[in-house]
């Protein structure tokens, strides 16, 4: 148990050493309770497309959607599939990433209107599965067992996963994660959150958000 904690905590270290740090990451409590008008997509996970944004959230930007602690938004943006919705909550940003913890989502007045979508291709990508909620907010990725036992704490609630890719893809190193489907990834997928790994998907980009639709049997631990 011993060999194994450290050989986990020395491949922690070298999925960080092959990373730009993304920055620090926090709630944007100081920005407020922010509020965006947009069109809802739960396929993979939660998201929302920003149509009628404000002085910090721009329209054209699609932002992840979570819930509060460890859950996922999908309760409250259910409803909402593939309309327009007026969403509030507080923003966690670190970098390029980042994600609203979503506070309400009332049905909007604006007819609902084709998410931009464009196919990517397919890739075959290294690098590591976090937590978008933890990456975006707290917690830097590479960072051994504690880092992994939240992750999958997070991804069990529902919380959109993202690819922390060791190269960029189109200019960043995050892409939220989905099965090859198109859906929500397996419950197998939890045993590689926080590992190195190698993976082959689909990459689609929705609005400014890129999403990696993976194949689960391509993955191959380096």
């Amino acid at each position: 148990m011993a060999l194994f904690v450290v050989l986990m905590g020395a491949m922690g270290l070298v999925v960080g050493a092959t990373q730009d740090d993304p920055g620090s990451g926090a709630f944007r409590f100081d920005y407020g309770a922010q509020t965006v008008t947009g069109i809802v997509q739960n396929a993979p996970y939660p998201t929302l497309y920003v149509t009628q944004g404000n002085d910090r959230i721009k329209a054209g930007h699609t932002l992840m959607l979570a819930g509060a602690a460890k859950r996922g938004a999908q309760r409250r943006t259910a409803p909402h599939e593939g309309q327009s919705a007026v969403v509030t909550g507080i923003v966690l940003e670190r970098g390029s990433i980042d994600m609203l913890q979503v506070r309400s989502v009332k049905a909007g007045d604006q007819d609902p209107a084709p998410v931009p979508s464009q196919d990517l291709g397919v890739w075959r990508l290294t690098g590591e599965i976090c937590d978008g909620k933890c990456l975006a907010g707290a917690m830097r990725p590479g960072r051994g067992l504690a880092h992994k036992a939240c992750a999958n704490l997070c991804l069990l609630g529902g919380v959109p996963p993202v690819f922390v890719s060791s190269q960029p893809v189109e200019g960043t190193e995050f892409l939220m994660i989905g099965d090859s489907g198109g859906g929500a990834v397996s419950p197998l997928m939890l045993d590689y959150v926080g590992v190195y790994i190698s993976v082959e998907g689909q990459v689609v980009r929705r609005g400014d958000l890129l999403l990696f639709l993976v194949d689960d049997t391509t993955i191959k631990v380096l």
